[in-house]
């Protein structure tokens, strides 16, 4: 009886321990779990915050330097908190929402493409927080390494995956650090994302503990490494991370100083001011034309050489027929479409005596339409007219935008029409290759639209384009774009900036002739300058203030948009040869390598632990 009496008592007794245990561990979950919900949430806007700061329209680039810090942060500490990762996409959609709410203004239906575009982008700040524990935790790599790598490889993936999205780029941030940027010719502006990530890595490991504390990431019970809070490794990352972005700035004062401007072409930028909408009805062809040609007769006066009209602002379209098409094949392939345009050649014969009026070569923005044996194709494209020849090239964009001016997927899934202008076709068909147009010994490569924030696209285009064992490189990238769907909003500064690093990146001057704004000419160290000549075509509208002269407020420092204008510059060619152009994005990949590898190995289960183990991932 006494016996069991004993295992009665014991059994009471395990159970009683059991149960404080149990009791402590529920106690510890909901500590956790309130931690992870202020914590991980708090950290999460205040990097959301903190990037939306950092790029237009506030456009405050310092702040980029500590932007990721709080996601780093999270990487960091140990024990997975609770709510961590809900948290993580609820802060990051608001920020990618606020960021990308330009997309909205052209039409209703872009209401929705915003909304998608920021859902999908969301998940970034996600994986790069899962992923850079993956690799830190589980496989004790240092973060200074790590931080970096990830959020390098996936801003590479996400310029690829699903046609590509390049905008926004951390290292984008940084445009006005010229001596900064300059590591693009060798990595893209990738490096540059990778060193401000690496900086701030550094920093966040030099947060104390007791503040991890404060800011609700760890729980009061947990205690810092050491007593100083930093260990051997912390301080080699530190200093590694130092000793990496003084190169970098060393690099980047001796490759300026390498630069040897040369006079290229004379170019004038035309820049119209026509707001494209599908909402409202849209100006006359008469009314663009004869604006354009306004602007174009005054650019002439300051002895242009080359003149870009941006795209699509020739207000005809280009029409070609494969000569065996008779007038009845061309009628069964279009029905809607006189066979008798097909073949009529006033617009060529408009284009060629512009040119000869102008004394200068002009690339227009301009519809194309091919019509071929059982196929009809349409392009949005940049033809090449010269005084001496005629119509001497054209060129078809390559790539195309989703929805805007074609339609993913519609065969299989045809109510996508809805989401598109294109509701009876499927829209406009991509180029097959790059072009160069040549004048006066200068070649030149147009890109169209968004084409120039691609940044594996432009650089294709520059090297397909080159052949420098004969002395004979593009010279010039010809960027022609219609920014007239955003309503001068900051997607045109935007915009503008990613262009300057295409500059650095192939180290080739780039001039954009940009409807409704920005037009502009950046060097090959991504500088946008002032013009020789900046033409207020809007001065009769200003009342009594004087004309615009300059490519910005001088008050405000602001981009003058929205204005009919003509920028005139004398091109400065950089004879400079990039490393990027030549081996393309081989950091950049490896980066995106490192990362699918870590993350793929988070799925590689464990063996099984303790509970009260924290959970890494």
């Amino acid at each position: 009886m006494a016996t069991v009496t004993m295992r009665e008592t014991r059994n009471d007794s395990d159970r009683s321990v059991r149960q404080i245990i149990a009791s402590a561990r529920s106690v510890r979950k909901q500590a956790k779990s309130r931690v992870g919900l202020v914590g991980a949430l708090g950290m999460s806007c205040l990097s959301g915050l903190l990037l939306w700061l950092c790029f237009t329209p506030v456009d405050a680039s310092p702040l980029a330097w500590f932007a990721t810090i709080p996601l780093l942060l999270l990487v960091r500490i140990p024990d997975r908190t609770g709510w961590m990762y809900p948290s993580i996409y609820v802060g990051s959609l608001i920020s990618q929402l606020a960021t990308l709410q330009w997309m909205r203004l052209g039409d209703p239906t872009m209401y929705i493409a915003w909304i998608a575009l920021s859902i999908y982008l969301a998940f970034y700040a996600v994986a790069f927080v899962l992923i850079s524990r993956v690799a830190v935790h589980r496989c004790a790599l240092p973060l200074a390494l790590v931080g970096p790598a990830v959020w390098t490889g996936l801003e590479y993936l996400r310029a690829h995956l699903m046609t590509g999205f390049a905008w926004y780029f951390l290292g984008h941030s940084q445009y006005r650090w010229l001596e900064l940027i300059q590591v693009s010719d060798i990595v893209g502006a990738y490096g540059v994302s990778f060193l401000i990530v690496m900086t701030s890595a550094a920093l966040a490991l030099m947060v104390p503990h007791r503040w991890l504390i404060r800011l609700n990431l760890v729980l009061p019970s947990t205690g810092p490494v050491t007593a100083s809070g930093l260990t051997l490794s912390d301080l080699v990352q530190v200093t590694a991370t130092f000793s990496v972005f003084a190169s970098v700035l060393v690099y980047g004062y001796v490759r300026r100083g390498q630069a040897d401007f040369q006079p290229g072409p004379r170019m004038a930028l035309i820049q119209g001011n026509f707001v494209a909408s599908l909402r409202e009805e849209p100006a006359s062809q008469d009314d663009i034309y004869l604006t354009h040609l306004r602007l174009n007769a005054r650019a002439v006066r300051e002895q242009a050489q080359v003149i870009v009209w941006p795209e699509a602002m020739f207000p005809w379209p280009l029409m070609t027929p494969a000569e065996e098409l008779s007038n009845d094949q061309l009628r069964e392939l279009v029905p809607t479409v006189n066979p008798a345009m097909w073949r009529d050649t006033t617009v060529r014969s408009v284009l060629t005596e512009e040119s000869q009026r102008s004394g200068a070569a002009l690339i227009f923005g301009i519809h194309s339409a091919e019509a071929k044996p059982g196929i009809v194709s349409q392009h949005n494209s940049a033809v090449f007219v010269r005084p001496d020849v005629g119509i001497a090239g054209r060129y078809d964009k390559i790539h195309l935008v989703p929805f805007g001016e074609y339609i993913p997927l519609v065969n299989v899934l045809p109510f996508l029409k809805a989401f598109s202008p294109y509701n009876e076709s499927h829209g406009l068909s991509a180029g097959k290759s790059a072009a160069i147009f040549e004048y006066l010994g200068w070649r030149m490569a147009p890109v169209i639209c968004f084409e120039d924030t691609v940044p594996h696209l432009v650089r294709r285009i520059v090297a397909s384009g080159s052949d420098f064992e004969r002395g004979q490189p593009v010279d010039v990238l010809v960027n022609m774009t219609n920014d007239g769907w955003f309503h001068g909003s900051s997607e045109l500064d935007q915009h503008l900036i990613t262009a300057a690093f295409r500059a650095v990146e192939c180290r080739t001057p780039v001039v954009r002739a940009v409807n409704t704004g920005i037009s502009a000419v950046i060097d090959g160290d991504g500088a946008i300058r002032e013009p020789d000549v900046f033409i207020d075509g809007d001065a009769r509208k200003n009342g009594d203030a004087p004309p615009r002269t300059t490519l910005r407020d001088p008050k405000t420092g602001a981009w003058h948009k929205n204005l009919n204008a003509a920028v005139i510059q004398t091109v400065p060619l950089d004879a400079r040869r990039s490393l990027y152009v030549q081996y393309g994005d081989w950091f950049a990949a490896l980066c995106a390598a490192a990362a699918v590898g870590f993350g793929l190995f988070g799925f590689v289960p464990t063996r099984k632990v303790a509970e009260s183990t924290p959970s890494l991932a």
